[in-house]
């Protein structure tokens, strides 16, 4: 695997929607660090994060966390865990699981077979 020269990581691809503010970018950032070793094999400027809440501090809120890289399915988790903390740990750790799978889906590492198409040896007969 090559090195990113620009890595992506929290702090410079996570904005804040609907239910946040600028103000909870920071902790909602620190709560998430754990992402920048799955997200630093990514370039940057072609990954966004966006994290969401709706009805926040209400019974049955809804947290979304949604992660677009340029090359890949947008994926998107949510949580409805009642506690805020508990919520984003939720997302935050199936959207880990969920970059994890995509990456093996789309670059085997230890299965040549599957990094290698070769076409099958003609087995026409010459009479």
């Amino acid at each position: 695997m090559t090195a990113v020269a620009n890595p992506a990581t929290v702090g410079e691809c996570l904005r804040v929607g609907a239910g946040f503010s600028q103000g909870d970018l920071n902790w909602i950032a620190e709560q998430f660090a754990t992402l920048d070793a799955r997200l630093a094999s990514f370039y940057a400027d072609t990954t966004e994060l966006e994290v969401s809440v709706k009805d926040r501090a209400a019974k049955g809120q809804k947290v979304t966390l949604e992660c677009w890289i340029a090359g890949r399915q947008k994926i998107v988790t949510t949580s409805s865990e009642e506690d805020l903390h508990d919520a984003l740990n939720d997302v935050r750790d199936d959207l880990r699981r969920r970059l994890n799978d995509s990456k093996n889906r789309q670059e085997p590492r230890h299965n040549r077979h599957l990094r290698e198409h070769v076409e099958p040896e003609s087995t026409d007969l010459v009479e």
